[in-house]
């Protein structure tokens, strides 16, 4: 049998830049116990790290807090916020906060987890693990959930690959993203309109890891650019593969193999991309009525234009290599 519970306080008055949120934090946690998980938004880590804005929109701030402009629809931006993650508008939130002002994500929300953890410990004992959440949508969900930006003292995945099911069947990705439960699990208590914007996650002590060592942080969650699957909206993929900024192919991953990008030029160009061979570390297109074409279709794939034979030109022969990493 396994029992998990979830506390969340009342009591916590509005936050301001310079309040010591431990001190705040702990009368209203206490007791706290070796093993507890200390859940908080990252709405009132950042007002105590005057990260609050007042008579600037979420519009005005948004260009500063993105790294790189993931999808838009209508007035909605999906960016990749310079944290890493992928949030709209930056995850730069208007609610809970006085009228006429915005909140910013932490500026570096594992420092922030890392900090409240060390502060708790000295005010408390208690050897915990701390999470900084901040709410997001998902793919392919209606709706939005509570995830960690930042993390302490804490495993936020366990690796299940290489572990056997009941049935004896090997696991082989199998890898809990545990702090982006426990986040979603503490927003069900601390509720959106209810003043309680943290809480105590008790059961899971094994996650906690020790005094000193606070772990690989909520950065461990954040995918490498290329190895999404989804690096920009449908129609952003295709404009940035129009337009084949160098800079962007990092985001389109690492280059497909040579039979990838053959099946592409046969299903997507057609005859028009005229006969496409493979040679040694590359493809060689011959006779192609639409280069340019091909050239999106490569740059799409991770390949780049390579030199042409001599006494050919661009469009009698054209070449095409793997970028470089």
């Amino acid at each position: 049998m396994s029992t998990l519970s979830v506390t969340a306080p009342d009591g916590l008055p509005e936050v301001r830049a310079g309040d010591d949120l431990a001190a705040l934090l702990a009368p209203l946690l206490a007791p706290l116990a070796d093993g507890d998980v200390v859940v908080v938004t990252s709405k009132v880590v950042s007002k105590a790290e005057g990260r609050v804005v007042v008579g600037a929109s979420r519009e005005e701030a948004l260009a500063g807090e993105t790294d790189r402009v993931v999808a838009r629809k209508g007035p909605t931006q999906i960016v990749r916020t310079h944290h890493g993650l992928i949030m709209a508008a930056a995850g730069i939130d208007a609610s809970n906060v006085e009228l006429g002002s915005i909140v910013l994500l932490p500026v570096d929300p594992d420092a922030s987890a890392r900090a409240l953890r060390a502060s708790l410990l000295e005010i408390t004992g208690a050897n915990v693990g701390v999470i900084v959440t901040d709410t997001a949508g998902r793919a392919w969900r209606e709706g939005q959930t509570d995830i960690a930006i930042g993390a302490a003292g804490l495993l936020v995945a366990e690796d299940y690959a290489g572990r056997l099911d009941g049935h004896g069947n090997e696991l082989a990705v199998t890898a809990p993203a545990v702090a982006d439960e426990i986040a979603g699990m503490a927003e069900l208590a601390q509720g959106k309109l209810g003043g309680r914007p943290v809480a105590v996650v008790r059961g899971r002590a094994d996650l906690v890891l020790p005094r000193g060592d606070d772990g690989t942080g909520a950065v461990a969650l954040v995918r490498a650019e290329g190895a999404d699957l989804f690096g920009f909206g449908a129609r952003e993929a295709v404009l940035r593969a129009v337009t084949g900024d160098p800079g962007d192919q990092t985001v389109f991953g690492t280059p497909a193999s040579t039979e990838e990008l053959l099946r592409a030029l046969e299903v997507a160009a057609g005859s028009t991309a005229g006969t496409a061979t493979a040679y040694d570390g590359g493809v060689e297109v011959h006779g192609s009525h639409e280069p340019a074409l091909v050239l999106v279709l490569a740059f799409a794939h991770g390949w780049v234009p390579d030199a042409a034979p001599a006494g050919t030109t661009r469009q009698d022969r054209l070449r095409l290599r793997p970028s470089s990493p």
